[in-house]
């Protein structure tokens, strides 16, 4: 019943997504966030845009995220800024709630994962690979920036960052898995330390 529940909440993520095709502009250059370490990246505010593939489907919507050591709001939204899902952890678990009040509750990420989506997506790994907080093993460009790298079954490739600078934030990220695809586009970095 859950995956039957999870499957009909991924159409409506991703259909909300699929309005999100409208370009947002880039930040100016100038707004370049410089970064610490990625390894040292423990909170980040972002903007920007998500696209999700699973199969045939395939959703676009925007996306805001905080996140800290012990908490994470995501917001999805239409391009007009009408609320899609709300995703959010504590140390108390996982939830999601939908525009239409729908509301699942889990123990953690990969829980809230499977029951919402009926699928596994790296909810719990995204925080360091949106900092391009790569393994040892990652490709490397020139300035030591992480181009891309597996894990866990995932492949990991950033298609861009804000600058050419070695502490440059990403701005576009590919994340792939067997028939899923992730892509996130940064617009905007509110805050990264």
């Amino acid at each position: 019943m859950l995956r039957r529940h999870g499957t009909a909440l991924l159409p409506l993520l991703l259909m909300a997504a699929l309005s999100g095709c409208v370009s947002l502009p880039n930040p100016p250059q100038n707004s370049v966030t410089a970064r610490p370490l990625t390894a040292a990246i423990i909170d980040f505010e972002l903007a920007g845009r998500i696209s999700v593939r699973h199969g045939d489907a395939h959703y676009v919507a925007n996306i805001a995220w905080q996140h800290d050591a012990v908490h994470d709001e995501i917001l999805l939204s239409t391009p007009l800024g009408q609320g899609l899902a709300e995703l959010s952890r504590d140390s108390t678990g996982a939830r999601l709630r939908t525009a239409d009040q729908r509301r699942i509750d889990a123990t953690d990420w990969e829980d809230l994962a499977l029951q919402a989506f009926g699928a596994e997506l790296p909810l719990a790994m995204l925080p360091r690979w949106i900092v391009a907080d790569a393994p040892a093993g990652a490709r490397r460009d020139a300035a030591g920036r992480p181009l891309s790298f597996s894990q866990d079954g995932w492949s990991v490739a950033y298609r861009g960052y804000a600058s050419e600078a070695a502490e440059a934030l990403p701005q576009l990220i590919d994340i792939r898995r067997e028939d899923i695809e992730l892509r996130l586009k940064i617009d905007a970095w509110q805050r990264a330390r």
